[in-house]
């Protein structure tokens, strides 16, 4: 990514701050709440703060048009705070979704609110708590994120906070609803007949990941500076390309990346079953013996290193090329919605790098 602008620790802090506060709600509930609250604490920890930056420049990048108090930066700094938490629910309930027993190289929350049950030496099944308790903490990190946004918004003008916060709600509905979608494909693709331009996986790339990890934060730090109708288009013109090219590198990441750079096992996605691009035009080029087998293995947790290395192989003679094209044809339609938006050009510089940053990464 690039290099670390003074307010991504403001954002650190911001978050610190916030999550003291609620350990002092907690603290008369015992010494449970307390742990929900040291979990959810470490799902805070690490990442990319993608989702703060683009806010942070959106608003950056209207309020050097406007002319936007500076004095609202604090604000701005506690909404990006929140979508960060918003963020680490998704995870949370995304690693429980998906079966996935790590998250940035350490235990994911189900897994490690599992293993306390263990080591605490609880009554009853350690794996059923840790699903339980992961939902409850995922729920408690959504709720988390709203109360860090409406403090923030309430140091804003009313306009501006009514503007944020309608976006702040499409982001909200958009991202669970392409959460369904990813995981309703994992069954229903065997119904829906063949898809050899990958519509339905990007329909789901766009509502599961696009618009919530880029597109929504700018338009949301648009709105923060009070952004006309032409500065939030243009923001939704950068951003949605920008979250696809990001969420089709975690994809190709998902199944070739280094897991010591990842933080998860390589071949992950093939194990969840995830129906992305990449399977989708693997499956559309395949023989249909080799059809028969990728929809066999898919899904299989238990699938043998053998078997990941049989379909790395099919995917990276059939697929890769043209997702990687894909990644870069989103990256010029980005580019191009950059260079004519009418946003400030230091904002804008720095939304260039920060969106080469996003999409050429190895983790």
């Amino acid at each position: 990514m690039t290099p670390p602008h003074p307010f991504v620790e403001e954002i650190s802090q911001r978050l610190d701050k916030f999550v003291a506060e609620r350990r002092a709600e907690a603290s008369e509930l015992g010494e449970e709440a307390l742990s929900l609250v040291d979990h959810a604490t470490v799902s805070l920890q690490g990442g990319k703060r993608l989702r703060a930056r683009f806010c942070w420049w959106g608003w950056r990048g209207v309020a050097e048009r406007t002319g936007a108090p500076e004095s609202d930066a604090m604000a701005v700094v506690g909404v990006a705070a929140s979508l960060e938490i918003f963020q680490a629910a998704a995870l949370v309930h995304d690693d429980l979704i998906d079966n996935s027993d790590t998250r940035r190289g350490r235990p994911s929350a189900h897994r490690a609110l599992e293993a306390g049950h263990r080591a605490s030496g609880w009554a009853g099944d350690a794996d059923a708590y840790g699903r339980a308790a992961s939902v409850l903490l995922g729920d408690l990190l959504v709720a988390w994120s709203d109360d860090l946004l409406e403090e923030s918004l309430a140091l804003l003008p009313p306009a501006a906070a009514t503007a944020a916060r309608a976006e702040y709600a499409r982001m909200r509905r958009d991202v669970t609803m392409g959460q369904y979608l990813d995981i309703a494909e994992e069954s229903a693709w065997s119904t829906a007949g063949d898809d050899p331009d990958a519509h339905r996986a990007l329909r789901i790339a766009s509502y599961k990941s696009a618009r919530y990890s880029v597109q929504q934060p700018l338009v949301i730090g648009a709105a923060l500076a009070g952004a006309d109708e032409a500065q939030l288009q243009a923001m939704r013109d950068f951003g949605h390309p920008i979250g696809m090219a990001f969420q089709l590198r975690d994809d190709v990441l998902g199944v070739f990346g280094d897991a010591a750079e990842t933080g998860k096992p390589a071949g992950d996605d093939l194990r969840e079953g995830k129906r992305t691009a990449l399977v989708a035009f693997a499956r559309a080029s395949a023989t249909r013996e080799d059809r028969a087998r990728i929809d066999a293995l898919l899904g299989d947790a238990m699938m043998r290193d053998e078997d990941i290395a049989w379909l790395r192989a099919r995917i990276e003679e059939t697929a890769l090329g043209r997702v990687e094209n894909l990644i870069a044809d989103y990256a010029d339609e980005a580019e191009k919605a950059l260079a004519s938006a009418p946003l400030g050009a230091d904002a804008a510089q720095e939304l260039r790098a920060l969106a080469r940053a996003a999409v050429d990464r190895r983790a």
